[in-house]
């Protein structure tokens, strides 16, 4: 780079920081894009509908929901990553987007570096589920019907949470899983409804209303305890799998740069959102798990973010997954 053109790029940044607090102070103006990095339909997309539904009237602007599918996530998660840091391009992730795809991909970005930490959203508890027609009753008889059969299961892509929770399913154990892997877990489930592959490690937020239904099975919450909401679901510990516990936690994120006062003004949004008595019990029905009111702020987000880097990257690294 010239000097004149170092000497350009240092004047951009100052100025921008010198208006920054004038456009945190009007803050928002226009919509704002929660960028979903799955397709439609899935867990993640439905949180982040239900709460851009509910912060576009607590800020008075429109939220548009854009989803950007690929590579388990981290398409859409890069898109936001580059955008402009005003407040005006949001991620919308989770577990597997924003702490399992770093030690999957090469990343053309840093989960931590790259994006500031905005709110820690709800968790989604998985449960263990199945084709409807697949000839087992309870999860016994699940883990030895797996064991005699090449079975499929679907996933929202490689290194999702549910690609991983099956990994260690299958390391615990002792079956045999083939991996289909989908653009997201909403065309994961059709297949499922559909009998066109046999089990998914899914949140009970995009399975729990399908095994309402009968459309599929449901074996297991991964889960110490029961779901409210379905309270005729066995936990993993009663259902003879003990401590095989996964919950796939969410969240909001912003461009590295983002002003703190345009963070705050958001997370102060989503914290009012979740608070929201009508939103609470729709995210409840699905079996949904709040975090409690000190862990909602942009410190928590990044420490829960940070604790789960240092855990998981060598556990993924030593299992050699890699992007497909």
């Amino acid at each position: 780079m010239t000097t004149m053109r170092k000497r350009l790029l240092v004047t951009a940044i100052a100025a921008f920081w010198c208006l920054s607090p004038a456009l945190a102070a009007d803050y928002p103006t226009h919509p704002i894009t929660f960028v979903v990095p799955f397709a439609a339909g899935g867990p993640t997309d439905t949180l982040g509908r239900m709460l851009a539904e509910r912060m576009s009237g607590i800020l008075g602007q429109t939220i548009v929901v854009e989803n950007m599918a690929g590579a388990g996530g981290s398409v859409g998660v890069g898109r936001a990553v580059h955008a402009a840091p005003d407040g005006y391009t949001i991620s919308v992730g989770n577990w597997s987007t924003h702490v399992l795809n770093g030690a999957i991909y090469a990343l053309g970005y840093d989960l931590i570096d790259d994006l500031e930490p905005v709110a820690l959203l709800p968790s989604g508890l998985q449960l263990i589920v199945a084709r409807k027609n697949l000839p087992a009753d309870n999860l016994a008889e699940l883990i030895s019907w797996l064991k005699r059969n090449q079975a499929t299961v679907g996933t929202a892509g490689v290194g999702s949470a549910g690609h991983v929770s099956a990994l260690f399913f299958q390391k615990e154990t002792g079956s045999r899983l083939t991996f289909v892997h989908y653009r997201g877990a909403g065309p994961a489930m059709i297949d499922l409804v559909g009998g066109h592959i046999d089990v998914m490690f899914d949140q009970s937020a995009n399975s729990l209303p399908h095994v309402r239904d009968g459309a599929i099975k449901s074996y297991a919450v991964t889960n110490r305890a029961r779901l409210a909401s379905a309270p005729d679901i066995p936990t993993v510990d009663e259902a003879g799998l003990p401590n095989f516990y996964i919950a796939v936690w969410h969240g909001l994120w912003a461009p590295r740069g983002t002003p703190e006062s345009v963070v705050a003004k958001l997370n102060s949004a989503a914290q009012a959102a979740l608070n929201d008595p009508a939103l609470r019990q729709r995210l409840s029905a699905l079996g949904w798990a709040f975090p409690q009111p000190d862990q909602t702020s942009p410190a928590a987000l990044g420490a829960v973010q940070k604790a789960d880097i240092a855990k998981w990257w060598p556990i993924l690294r030593s299992a050699n997954v890699k992007a497909e």
